[in-house]
């Protein structure tokens, strides 16, 4: 288990499902878990847009189909996530803060040395809500 800051990612998206925002969201790449293909991954995102702004903190567990060598790399993450609003508790129909079940399915296409382009499919809240994202993220060399 090797744990540190090894990379960071900055994404922006879209939210279609409930209240169809654009999401912004940072990524921490905190360290490999039993091997490189295995990561722990902070994230957190912001929802802006409609009437109403989300927060989302996911602790995501991540696994890569492949080495950081290769100029595609395909992943799977699970994790909880902490979901919070503008107003809290004032919508109605909306429990919040609220604990997520968190899918992500995505992959990273090699920009340059340690660089590359994130394209990023999230399923929240037990795949009720959707979101999708496009970024850049970095990756620490050996």
């Amino acid at each position: 288990m090797h744990l540190g800051l090894y990379g960071f990612g900055t994404r922006l998206g879209v939210d279609p499902s409930g209240s169809k925002q654009a999401i912004l969201g940072t990524t921490l790449d905190a360290g490999d878990l039993f091997t490189d293909r295995v990561r722990l991954r902070p994230s957190a995102e912001i929802g802006l847009g409609d009437s109403v702004t989300t927060y989302v903190v996911n602790l995501e567990l991540m696994f890569r189909f492949t080495v950081d060598s290769e100029p595609a790399v395909p992943y799977v993450a699970f994790g909880p996530a902490l979901y919070s609003q503008e107003h809290c508790g004032t919508v109605t129909g909306i429990d919040c803060p609220a604990v997520w079940a968190q899918f992500a399915l995505g992959f990273e296409i090699k920009l340059r040395g340690h660089m590359s382009w994130l394209l990023e499919y999230h399923g929240e809240d037990a795949l009720r809500r959707h979101r999708f994202f496009i970024g850049l993220t970095t990756r620490r060399g050996p």
